[in-house]
């Protein structure tokens, strides 16, 4: 392979790696948003991640809960009623593993399975998986949520998260 070959090759593999951490960085500034969901949560942020024909749906069980929204506008409407007038959530965390990233140019497709435990604002908690579709594209030059899919995989209420017991260590 020549140098220029070379050099274009290696080019296209860090854009392709650039891609990626892009999508990633997208996805968890979604996330990031979605724990602190309250009257100061910017919507515009969460606006920026999508792209403004995206798509938003729950598929199986979700279908029902959550519903399909389409627009950016939409997705924002959905999601900011989980933050005013008060915040549905008194604790959100959402961890994601399992990922896997596609990217063909301008589009791609991540794969995650996502943990969520959640606290609200009525007390009562639970502790939910799902599996996650994400697609993605450039819009004005920045990877944003083209079509977000969320399908549960289990739900399960908790009776609380912070215990004060104590923790369970090895004894010496």
């Amino acid at each position: 392979m020549s140098e220029q070959n070379e050099i274009a090759a290696l080019r296209a593999e860090l854009s392709h790696l650039y891609a990626k951490d892009a999508v990633r960085a997208v996805v968890m500034q979604y996330f990031r948003l979605c724990d602190t969901l309250g009257p100061d949560t910017s919507m515009d942020d969460l606006r920026n991640c999508f792209t403004c024909d995206a798509l938003w749906e729950g598929r199986g069980r979700y279908r029902e809960a959550f519903g399909r929204h389409e627009g950016s506008d939409a997705i924002v409407a959905m999601l900011g009623s989980y933050a005013v007038p008060q915040p549905h959530f008194a604790m959100n965390a959402h961890f994601l593993s399992s990922e896997t990233i596609t990217v063909s140019g301008d589009t791609a497709v991540g794969l995650w399975t996502m943990l969520q435990t959640s606290t609200y604002r009525d007390g009562r908690s639970d502790l939910r998986s799902a599996a996650l579709t994400i697609h993605c594209r450039v819009e004005d030059s920045r990877w944003r949520m083209s079509h977000f899919i969320t399908e549960n995989i289990f739900s399960r209420d908790v009776d609380h998260w912070s215990d004060t017991a104590p923790i369970s260590v090895p004894d010496n």
